[in-house]
């Protein structure tokens, strides 16, 4: 078993054959701005996801659900141009998800959705992933939601699995209704990174180091939250706690920015040797300085992402540029 690599040669390219699965929405974000302008971008959280992995250099496959139409074009080609793979079934829905982001002064986006989720009948899925990563929305909808969580239980037996909330209060109704699945969620996850508005709107009052601290005892070996202007918070279940500072850019907004994180964060710890369910107290023991590397790069590449319109995370040689 090999040993983590060391914290600066985070972004080496992937062993052959190892993949990374994501579950859950693709669909088209109709971002309307304050000046009365409507751009439409390919999104969905753990869409833009896997594009990220793709754009890193990891071998992907999303499992999701859209249609064969216009905007299903639109997804299919974003993910075929980002070496995103498709599992078998996943563009068999009657038409494609559709979320419409009004953008405030900030840059900020607030979401409504269309949106019908379903897992594919008799999927296949690889069966050497060594991530399984998803969100709140797959696991919440029906009628899909039940196999999301069979698919995230069975994976611990051989993937690392992650997780990030995507707090979407118009399809998950209230934070009383919804906090018993994200914990359910947590508790399934060995790495999850959250924002502070997610975990405020969770838990309304709490400090989100409190609510990062307790989810860490919970099942999960890290615990990322993310601050925006603030920086990054980390904990860990071995009682690691460290903070690395934001990326100053010039926002054009904020779409995409937490997935591009996320899959910063995910190709970081694939680099150290920490994934895959024989990695899991590996994980759990990571160091201070391989953990804010990963971090530091996690951020740079979110704000990469925060500086151009729409969910369009960097490849990975603009990060060497």
């Amino acid at each position: 078993m090999s040993t983590p690599a060391a914290a600066g040669d985070v972004g080496t390219p992937p062993a052959a054959g190892a993949r990374a699965l994501v579950v859950g929405e693709a669909l088209v974000d109709v971002v309307r701005r304050l000046d009365g302008t409507v751009d439409e971008h390919p999104g969905g959280s753990p869409a833009n996801v896997a594009i990220g992995l793709g754009r890193l250099g990891r071998g992907v496959e999303l499992l999701t659900w859209f249609g064969p139409d216009a905007h299903g074009d639109l997804v299919r080609a974003h993910l075929e141009s980002s070496a995103v793979h498709l599992v078998a079934g996943s563009d068999t829905a009657a038409s494609t998800p559709v979320a419409i982001a009004t953008l405030d002064a900030t840059g900020a986006a607030t979401y409504t959705f269309d949106l019908d989720w379903q897992v594919p009948a008799d999927v296949e899925l690889p069966a050497d992933a060594v991530v399984v990563h998803s969100s709140t929305i797959g696991a919440a909808l029906a009628p899909g939601g039940a196999a999301v969580l069979a698919i995230l239980a069975a994976a611990r037996d051989r993937s690392t699995v992650t997780y990030d909330p995507n707090i979407r209060p118009a399809l998950l109704g209230s934070a009383e209704s919804a906090r018993p699945l994200v914990e359910r969620l947590v508790a399934l996850a060995d790495v999850v990174k959250a924002s502070d508005e997610d975990l405020a709107w969770l838990e309304p009052g709490v400090p989100a180091a409190d609510v990062a601290a307790r989810w860490a005892l919970g099942g999960p070996a890290l615990v990322v939250v993310t601050r925006g202007a603030a920086g990054v918070l980390a904990v860990t279940s071995a009682g690691l706690r460290l903070e690395v500072p934001a990326v100053a850019v010039t926002v054009a907004d904020t779409v995409g920015a937490g997935d591009s994180f996320m899959s910063g964060l995910i190709d970081g710890l694939w680099t150290a040797d920490l994934l895959g369910a024989d990695r899991r107290r590996a994980l759990a023991e990571i160091d201070a300085a391989t953990l804010t590397a990963i971090l530091e790069r996690s951020a740079r590449i979110a704000g990469i992402t925060v500086s151009r319109p729409g969910a369009n995370p960097p490849w990975a040689a603009e990060l060497t540029a």
